[in-house]
């Protein structure tokens, strides 16, 4: 036991004759921390009248955020860009997949995505193409679908439509 307090005592002075003297808790301002920027995915704008890929800084790399991040480029000035969606708004998508299960594999199925948008005016070929071909990046996709849901009309389905029949 004698010898367990006088290393106990050899460290207390060991500790203080080092020169570090005890201080209270200081407060060095916030703890460092990572920000990871959104994921990049593409869309599509227009120049020259036709389709360009461009990248856009979205959410998460969900559908609905990348047509999101479409449909949010017709606010901003695009320089040498345009887009064929002006005066429209994304409302919601909604999808078929439902892959069947077979003896618990389950399935892969492609599907048919539901784009809802709301505005007024003609939704060009283009501006079709912008919304399918950006939502046909993902490959379950196979078919997308268009429809115009203003308030107080109803709904106005604008096809069915693939990327490469609209190109």
């Amino acid at each position: 036991m004698k010898a367990i307090t006088s290393i106990a005592a050899l460290l207390l002075l060991a500790m203080t004759a080092c020169g570090i003297s005890p201080t209270d808790v200081q407060d060095r301002g916030s703890a460092p921390t990572v920000r990871i920027p959104p994921p990049t995915k593409t869309i599509y704008l227009v120049r020259n009248g036709k389709l360009a890929r461009e990248p856009a800084d979205v959410e998460d790399d969900t559908v609905e955020s990348v047509l999101g991040a479409l449909f949010e480029a017709s606010a901003r000035p695009l320089g040498d860009r345009d887009t064929a969606l002006r005066g429209f708004t994304y409302l919601r998508t909604r999808n078929s997949i439902n892959p069947p299960q077979r003896d618990e594999i389950q399935l892969p199925r492609t599907s048919t995505l539901t784009v809802y948008i709301s505005g007024d005016g003609t939704l060009t070929k283009l501006g079709m193409a912008q919304i399918v071909c950006t939502a046909q990046q993902d490959a379950a996709y196979e078919v997308v679908r268009i429809v115009r849901d203003n308030q107080g009309r109803p709904p106005k389905d604008e096809g069915r439509h693939t990327c490469g029949e609209l190109k």
